[in-house]
């Protein structure tokens, strides 16, 4: 039997090596961040794996992609769940730019800590909201919602082979085989010609709406490699003259600890698509859909992080709108460097973000009563902290991202009401439950706390 994770793992290869072929800059992408990898393991030691070893750095990846309704995503859902990935977090990218974006998001990823370590592969998916009028009337809805019926993404075939898989915790060696090829071969970028005229009136809605719902297939929109120094990336791949997009998204460079996420790409390539025009001819055309994206991860904040994080987001842009003249990444970082505590020491103790908690091996045993309080036996020596990878996503930099790869801004109108959606809705969309990411790094924490517990002999929890 080849197990979840390696199949997980080996569609992650597949995938990496067929985007690859697709889009070239992307391999370049993967070079020079592992260049960049092996620079700051060279120079930091295994302070460079504070966050993860440079095994699995090297190895992550995160893919994207987008689907049109919520049979589809169900669909995928069933091909991650093959691959032991679940539905991560809830995102409303329709709001978090100023570009018209209209999708809702989750991200399919292993949650169990043992599985990230193996391979932490995620799958960053998209979905449109033709019920949203601030940007579909009803015409246009029904047509798209009409053409999004009559396509199909996914032969029975893979899907069959998910669910045993899925079922079975794996598939014997030739099916494993067989999934692998037609998982991978739904990803592509398809040959079949584009219908412009189509796809040019959901371009003036979005240039996503019509990467989704102007084609009739889907495929991967980039594939993001890992690297320890994302500042030193962006300008190796500049250097090399790879057009990127003008920032860095998430949070700012700065001397405290890496927190959350952050992401930049290269721009969307214009790549040779055929065209089919209204007289039923082909033509050769270009569309720029897809890019190459690359991520630095964080810690994980908890909530109370999360909102400290946000306020401070708001307090950059509103610097930002006072002085314009200013480089909006020495306003971030000041106002990081105000608000953020410095160290790890200092964000644990107040809560901001999440660690797991060891005993130490070097601690001399003296006969003294262990203190119940976690910051005491940290302090004390008795455990040791060790930071929890943040592993999902920001919806304002995954938006960024997007926006900063449109090839026009879209028209959204804000005098209408906007529909809602929610974890819950997609969790019945999906037919499966959006895991909530705070209550997976939690249970991590609080997993970790109790068997510290256990191992000095306490009755009282660690808190």
């Amino acid at each position: 039997m080849i197990g979840q994770w390696q199949l997980r793992a080996a569609f992650a290869v597949r995938l990496s090596e067929m985007y690859g072929r697709e889009v070239p800059a992307y391999t370049t992408l993967v070079d020079v961040s592992r260049e960049v990898n092996e620079d700051v393991l060279h120079a930091r030691g295994a302070d460079a794996e504070r966050l993860g070893s440079i095994g699995r750095v090297t190895a992550e990846r995160h893919g994207a992609i987008r689907v049109g309704t919520p049979r589809e995503l169900r669909q995928v859902a069933r091909v991650f769940g093959a691959l032991g990935m679940h539905p991560v977090g809830f995102y409303d990218l329709r709001d978090a730019a100023a570009s018209a974006v209209p999708v809702v998001s989750t991200a399919f990823r292993p949650v169990d800590g043992e599985e990230l370590a193996r391979n932490p592969f995620r799958v960053f998916t998209s979905l449109l909201t033709p019920a949203d009028p601030r940007f579909f009337d009803a015409d246009l809805r029904a047509r798209l919602e009409a053409f999004l019926a009559a396509r199909e993404l996914f032969p029975p075939e893979v899907l069959a082979l998910a669910d045993r898989a899925t079922a079975d915790r794996g598939l014997p060696a030739d099916d494993a085989e067989r999934f692998l090829q037609l998982a991978v071969n739904a990803f592509e970028l398809s040959a079949e010609p584009v219908d412009r005229a189509w796809y040019r009136t959901l371009e003036k809605v979005s240039a996503v709406a019509a990467d989704i719902g102007g084609v009739r297939s889907t495929h991967v929109n980039h594939l993001t490699p890992r690297v320890l120094d994302i500042d030193e990336l962006y300008r190796r791949m500049t250097d090399r003259g790879i057009e990127m997009i003008d920032t860095i998204q998430g949070p700012p460079a700065w001397k405290g600890p890496d927190v959350l996420l952050r992401q930049t790409s290269f721009r969307a390539l214009a790549e040779p698509r055929a065209m089919r025009t209204e007289d039923g001819g082909v033509v050769s055309g270009a569309l720029r859909v897809r890019f190459g994206e690359v991520e630095a991860r964080g810690i994980a904040l908890t909530r109370a992080g999360r909102a400290l994080y946000d306020e401070l987001l708001g307090r950059v842009d509103e610097q930002a709108a006072r002085q314009p003249a200013a480089a909006r990444d020495d306003i971030a970082r000041a106002v990081w460097e105000r608000h953020l505590p410095g160290s790890e020491e200092e964000l644990a103790a107040q809560g901001l973000a999440y660690f797991t908690y060891r005993l130490a091996d070097d601690r001399p045993r003296d006969g003294r009563t262990p203190p119940t309080g976690v910051s005491e036996l940290v302090r004390q020596g008795w455990v040791r902290a060790e930071p929890v990878v943040y592993e999902d996503f920001l919806p304002r930099s995954a938006a960024g991202i997007f926006q900063s790869n449109l090839s026009g801004e879209g028209t959204r109108d804000n005098d209408r009401q906007g529909t809602a959606y929610d974890a819950d809705w997609l969790s019945g969309a999906i037919g499966r439950e959006v895991l909530d990411p705070f209550a997976l790094y939690e249970q991590q924490q609080n997993g970790s706390l109790a068997q510290v517990a256990r191992a000095l002999g306490l009755t009282d929890p660690v808190r």
